[in-house]
């Protein structure tokens, strides 16, 4: 099985010549900054504040206390901290010292590590003694047997000195090391694969692609060492790692602000208190926010950009954005395999309201196709498919899976249902996974779900499929409302609406919250069981 699928020769060389790949480690950027401005602020946390130099420090440290420690470059970890400064330090260290990290969303539990740790076989397990799995060494202990190789574990708080993560970032008595020559054309690490069903597949990035799409993202979104960045979604989530994320904000010279949650008391006040420009939030989490504004909470004076991405954003919550947050709206598509679309900051507003933006790069080659391969006119519905200079062209020992998601010609079948208007922004509509089949006629669900929140009663809402005898499936949509309304007003909001009659939904419910994921999107899969419990 291959453990990294390379891009061609041709396209190597292309995106040498235009300059995307650079031949520099991710960390780079770190260390451009820590000679510029050694004493700027790089990271808020808590009441502490990380200097570029003393994150540039602490993760040099790590990394060489790591690699004396006899692990080796090219070798695999296996990462679960929360939202923290120690999380960026490891990470930067592990990318200086060259070894593979898999960083586990803190939300992820038994199934998702033991999956990592059998996929990866890790030789350095790093966790936190918060996190319930961890509370003792139990777990610890199943995850060597299913790799025997793990030959080191360190946990941040942890009682003992000598596995204290704390104690190994400590830079004053740091052994002296040689650096290893990292090869920026190699796998740097594994991000998590998206979605809502499934144990996520590991996803190899380079130091040149990812760092390409930092740095092109950080350009688009116009950040500057006076960018303040919240992030309060799962620190290690590719959107807010790196769309600009905090790589990006790391490049430009910012501040990153760390947040446990992106819950509206708890941000607003950070916000508040560190001068807070930039927010990246999922849909769910904007909508905390407008109903927190409207029931009297003060939006902040110093956000200036509120970023959405991570799932689709329904229209009309993206125009209440400027209205109750009182700050500029940038819509963000992108996916932890590769492409990412902003809309751009100088958009008008249709666009960014309707829009989820266009990709970064002009040599991303972006398909729309019907499900036969054919190209799809602009503003016809069809298929994702996409290759470029920072999309991946294969899953970590994934030979099966790759032979479905990938084309002859390098194409990624990203399952993504969008279209395409004749400037190349894109909307996203929905997922073939997310297609409900009534009866032979196909109903995109996020199509449904964008016209259910424009009724006024409705906070959030999803349609799932619900398997039917005579149908094959049928619709049954789950809101959130803010006032009792009843079904066959919905249904007549909808018809309103213009919507076809085969797409209202068969079944209407009602529940409190909407279960959601590690990273905030809508977990259908839970309420599918859910709901076909109570049919």
């Amino acid at each position: 099985m291959t453990d990294f699928t390379p891009w061609p020769n041709d396209l190597i060389q292309l995106y040498r010549q235009k300059g995307y790949w650079i031949d520099k480690p991710i960390t780079h950027g770190l260390r451009v900054q820590a000679e510029a401005r050694p004493d700027s602020c790089a990271i808020q946390c808590g009441t502490r504040a990380i200097s570029y130099r003393d994150l540039d420090k602490a993760s040099s440290a790590l990394a060489i206390r790591l690699l004396d420690s006899g692990i080796a470059q090219g070798d695999h970890a296996v990462v679960q901290l929360p939202n923290c400064a120690e999380f960026y330090i490891t990470f930067f260290a592990l990318l200086k010292a060259g070894i593979r990290p898999v960083n586990a969303l803190f939300n992820h539990r038994a199934l998702e590590l033991r999956s990592y740790v059998q996929q990866l076989q890790p030789k350095l397990l790093i966790g936190s003694r918060a996190h319930p799995l961890f509370k003792d060494d139990t777990f610890t202990g199943e995850l060597r047997e299913i790799s025997q190789g793990i030959e080191l574990c360190l946990f941040l708080d942890d009682p003992d000195p000598h596995s204290d993560l704390r104690q190994w970032l400590l830079a004053d008595d740091a052994p002296a090391g040689n650096w290893p020559d990292i090869a920026a054309h190699d796998v740097a690490f594994y991000q998590l694969s998206g979605g809502s069903t499934g144990t996520p597949k590991l996803i190899p990035r380079t130091h040149n692609d990812y760092d390409y799409s930092v740095r092109a993202s950080a350009e688009i979104c116009e950040l500057t060492p006076q960018t303040r960045f919240l992030c309060a979604l799962p620190a290690p989530h590719n959107y807010v790692l790196s769309s600009p994320g905090a790589l990006g904000v790391f490049f430009a010279g910012g501040t990153v602000v760390m947040a446990d949650s992106p819950e509206p008391n708890l941000c607003f006040d950070l916000i508040e208190k560190h001068g807070v420009t930039m927010a990246a939030l999922v849909p769910s989490a904007v909508g905390l926010w407008l109903e927190a504004v409207r029931a009297g909470l003060q939006p902040p004076d110093s956000l200036e950009l509120v970023q959405v991405g991570g799932a689709s954003f329904a229209e009309t919550l993206a125009r209440q954005v400027p209205e109750v947050l009182g700050c500029k709206l940038q819509q963000v598509f992108g996916m932890a395999e590769g492409l990412v679309n902003y809309t751009r900051l100088d958009d008008n507003s249709e666009r960014i309201f309707t829009t989820q933006g266009r990709p970064i790069c002009e040599d991303d080659d972006v398909r729309v196709r019907d499900a036969d391969g054919h190209d799809c006119a602009d503003g016809e519905t069809g298929q994702l498919w996409v290759r470029g200079p920072y999309t991946f062209r294969g899953y970590f020992r994934s030979p099966t899976h790759n032979q479905a998601a990938f084309d002859n010609d390098g194409f990624y079948h990203s399952g993504d249902l969008v279209q395409r208007d004749q400037d190349g922004y894109l909307r996203v509509v929905g997922r073939v996974k997310d297609q409900i089949n009534r009866g032979g006629e196909k109903i995109a669900a996020e199509e449904v779900e964008s016209l259910l929140l424009r009724h006024p009663e409705v906070l959030e809402a999803a349609l799932i499929a619900q398997p039917d005898a005579r149908l094959g499936e049928r619709g049954c949509a789950v809101l959130v409302a803010r006032n009792p309304v009843r079904p066959v007003a919905l249904r007549r909001h909808l018809i309103d609406q213009g919507i076809a009659e085969y797409k209202l939904p068969d079944r209407i419910v009602f529940v409190e919250a909407m279960p959601l994921t590690a990273v905030g999107k809508i977990n259908k899969r839970a309420l599918r069981e859910t709901i076909l419990e109570t049919q």
